[in-house]
């Protein structure tokens, strides 16, 4: 973060760290379930990234659609759906968001247009610019924003989805969390243009680059991004510089990057960063911080209290929203 304070409240930057610690410490009790088998499948965890989904959020209204990644969990958090909904799905429980049918790689919530959770790599691009697409036919001041990661941008429907939303002049606030690794391929590897803002650039749409460890940061330019939509000047493209600091999934092994390279980001984390400079700051004491961290932590276990208690679907019931029944003549 800069030295210089930013031009946003205190009240608004505990709020900031209060959401990035939620992310970032649920993740890490979602770590621990899943070891001990009650989430199963594939897991894919968001540490490291929370400025990105945090800030963002900010800039986002009730009224907008939200369309994500498997690595969705703390994009569905920030977007306000219940903790104890996404526990209570990656638990394969009745209460879940999505009735227990996705688990994790599939958080999905009609009433806050938060669109799902995709495991296809880059196809929540084509469906974002179908929701723009509806809204804008249907007279909707509503923004869809897309968040994909940079591995995303090697994939066709990158390209068709960017060419699409210029074209149609789409209301879609694009966002690349660019980690650095698709998967376990570093970016120099997968990119002949690593500046990933310059591929949006080409089809004409406004793009810009951003420090994702920063959460001011993040806020400031999805606002301006956000501001630029609702003026209509059409689509808007923002890459956000990020790092996860676990690995890609649960099976991960990371053996394409050194245990040193995990360590100097931890120190780089948005939670920390930001953290530290409320306390240098005075606006945030060690008392605070840690009466911060124990009601996250409150909210987290009576969240997977609640989840765990939820009812698992009858066998029965396993065929519904499979199969529909041909109509009797």
């Amino acid at each position: 973060m800069s030295q210089d304070k930013p031009h946003v409240s205190r009240e608004h930057l505990l709020h900031l760290l209060n959401e990035m610690m939620r992310i970032g410490r649920l993740e890490e009790r979602c770590a621990q379930l899943y070891q001990e088998e009650k989430i199963r499948g594939f897991l894919h965890l968001y540490n490291g990234e929370e400025a990105v989904a945090v800030g963002v959020m900010q800039a986002l209204s009730a009224d907008d659609a939200i369309v994500s990644t498997y690595r969705e969990h703390g994009h569905a958090l920030a977007r306000g759906i219940p903790m104890a909904s996404i526990l209570a799905e990656m638990l394969g429980r009745m209460t879940g968001c999505s009735r227990g049918r996705g688990g994790s790689m599939h958080l999905f919530d009609a009433q806050s247009r938060f669109y799902g959770g995709n495991a296809i790599v880059g196809a929540g691009l084509p469906l974002a610019v179908g929701l723009a697409l509806a809204d804008q036919t249907l007279g909707r001041q509503a923004i869809t924003c897309c968040f994909f990661g940079d591995g995303a941008v090697a994939e066709g429907a990158f390209h068709e989805s960017l060419n699409l939303a210029k074209l149609w002049q789409l209301p879609v606030l694009f966002v690349c969390e660019n980690n650095g690794y698709a998967m376990g391929t570093a970016l120099q590897f997968e990119q002949s243009e690593p500046r990933l803002h310059l591929k949006a650039a080409s089809y004409g749409i406004p793009a810009q680059e951003v420090d994702g460890m920063h959460v001011v940061e993040v806020e400031a330019l999805a606002r301006q991004a956000c501001q630029a939509i609702h003026a209509g000047e059409g689509p808007q493209f923002i890459e956000c510089h990020t790092y996860r600091l676990r690995g890609h999934s649960m099976f991960d092994t990371q053996l394409y990057r050194s245990n040193d390279e995990i360590e100097q980001w931890k120190a780089k984390s948005p939670i920390t960063q930001l953290g530290e400079w409320l306390q240098t700051y005075g606006m945030l004491d060690d008392a605070g911080l840690q009466a911060m961290a124990a009601q996250v932590d409150a909210e987290i276990e009576a969240a997977v209290a609640e989840a765990e208690a939820g009812a698992l679907e009858p066998i029965e019931q396993l065929a519904h929203f499979v199969y529909t029944e041909e109509p009797h003549g």
